[in-house]
């Protein structure tokens, strides 16, 4: 049975064309890119919000996206225990609807970041089964409000529930704890309580081909395709 996926595009988004190559690439099947304005979607296994600046990030990033058309049968899709990825400007989109916990705000430096950061995983889910529990991988950001943030007992809630998919980790040669933006707990991606949701700000279809630094990206994909 062949895999279906979908990829969201919003006025803003700069990465639906990325995260619909690598759905292409890496599934090897059917992809729709669907129109923020459409009110249905096809029957997919897997749909991505992707990054980029959604209505250019006016009012809060995430936040006019939220009302668009398609979202109601994007809840719907999730609800019914299908697959949804959220990528940067998607992850804010996420938690903007409901779906995730807590908040992307700006940024500890107040700068945008453009550039590789090193995660690993945190808690298993059927989006990083495929990664081993030491591995780091290495995956490039872009962001202005990356920075995660919920109150103390949601904190106690994701890490009870054992939902943080990714933590921000040190690289070979960081001097640092590897936290890029000052999320908190180091927190770069997390899911629902289903575990059918992951929102995460690192972009993967960014490290996936050979002309990429990095191939790490891949195994986001081949751990929903197991």
């Amino acid at each position: 049975m062949s895999f279906k996926s979908a990829v969201i595009t919003f006025p803003g988004s700069n990465c639906d064309r990325d995260a619909l190559t690598y759905l292409k690439d890496l599934t090897h099947g059917e992809v729709f890119n669907i129109w923020h304005e459409e009110s249905s979607l096809p029957d997919v296994d897997l749909v991505i919000l992707p990054g980029g600046f959604s209505f250019g990030d006016y009012l809060r990033s995430g936040a006019m996206a939220s009302k668009s058309n398609i979202i109601h049968d994007v809840i719907d899709h999730a609800n019914n225990g299908r697959y949804l990825l959220g990528i940067c400007n998607g992850f804010q989109i996420l938690t903007e609807i409901g779906l995730l916990k807590g908040a992307l705000i700006q940024n500890k430096s107040i700068k945008f970041l453009g550039k590789d950061c090193y995660i690993k995983k945190k808690f298993d889910n059927k989006f990083n089964c495929n990664i081993k529990d030491s591995e780091v991988l290495q995956i490039p950001v872009a962001h202005n409000e990356g920075n995660f943030y919920c109150d103390q007992e949601t904190l106690n809630y994701l890490q009870n529930e054992e939902l943080i998919a990714f933590e921000y980790c040190r690289g070979e040669d960081s001097i640092d704890d590897g936290n890029i933006n000052g999320s908190l707990d180091n927190i770069a991606g997390i899911t629902n309580k289903n575990r059918n949701i992951l929102g995460m700000m690192p972009h993967p279809e960014r490290a996936y081909q050979d002309f990429h630094v990095s191939k790490d990206g891949k195994k986001i994909i081949e751990s929903i395709l197991s």
